[in-house]
């Protein structure tokens, strides 16, 4: 990709912050003279709303979110929930069932979605029972499995502690099931949401009116979740701390997250 990237989309964790959860000053100066150069910058994240907030604090402006894998498109400017592509009751239902038989004791949770990103009057992130958190921040509210599978969700995530995600992942997709599968950590985590939804679907949502090419986006990633935006994109860049999946699917290698990776590519067009 020679010609200036129009829209930059960017993975969060592992990516554009770095292992202290914020965004050095070297990157926040490369994204904002990026804009000045009249590109687009967007995130797209595994992160549900909610926790979108934060990020928008250490960038010190609100761009548009693909949130949830590719399930929401969330506009922390103004609070509102664009889009939302949701797995149905009858879906949760199946995909529980399929992970009782794939995955025996896996504990399951779901992300709900509201107008906004705190939704008081719908618990947003529901777990069973038993369920195993893979974050240190974990802010759900514990139902019944019945409960959990009552309403729609935008993800669906199985926990199992002590077991490897791609493990988890790769034995689900061996049972079969129509549904998205992908992880963000290793720490014995999936995350499953509607078919044909990922951050490629979600960042054409937002480029497609834009009239912007998939040619003209130039995306950053670390962790498989990346993996179908990384390949949609005209130019895939993966960071030197990323999974070998993903450094796999992208055109190039920048150095990690912790070591200004993104600035460093960025820089080249805007320095």
């Amino acid at each position: 990709m020679r010609a200036a990237p129009a829209l930059i989309a960017s993975d969060v964790d592992g990516t554009l912050l770095d292992d202290d959860d914020t965004v050095s000053a070297r990157t926040r100066a490369a994204v904002l003279a990026a804009l000045d150069g009249g590109a687009r910058f967007i995130l797209a994240t595994g992160r549900p709303p909610r926790w979108i907030r934060p990020v928008v604090d250490e960038l010190g402006f609100a761009p548009m979110a693909v949130c949830a894998n590719g399930a929401v498109l969330y506009d922390p400017a103004t609070d509102r929930v664009l889009a939302a592509r949701t797995l149905s009751p009858d879906a949760l239902v199946k995909l529980a069932d399929l992970v009782a038989r794939a995955l025996p004791g896996a504990g399951l949770a779901v992300e709900r979605i509201g107008e906004r990103a705190h939704d008081a009057a719908t618990p947003q992130f529901v777990s069973s029972p038993g369920y195993h958190h893979a974050w240190l921040n974990p802010d759900n509210t514990e139902v019944s499995l019945a409960d959990l599978l009552s309403a729609p969700a935008v993800k669906l995530l199985v926990g199992m502690p002590g077991a490897r995600s791609a493990d988890m992942a790769a034995e689900l997709a061996r049972h079969g099931t129509e549904a998205e599968v992908t992880y963000s950590t290793d720490r014995g985590l999936i995350e499953v949401v509607p078919p044909g939804i990922s951050k490629a679907t979600g960042i054409a949502e937002i480029t497609g009116p834009l009239g912007i090419a998939d040619i003209e986006v130039l995306a950053f990633g670390d962790m498989p979740n990346d993996v179908p935006m990384l390949h949609r994109a005209g130019h895939g860049v993966a960071m030197g701390n990323a999974h070998p999946v993903a450094i796999a699917a992208a055109d190039e290698i920048t150095a990690a997250n912790t070591d200004d990776g993104l600035a460093r590519v960025l820089e080249r067009w805007w320095p």
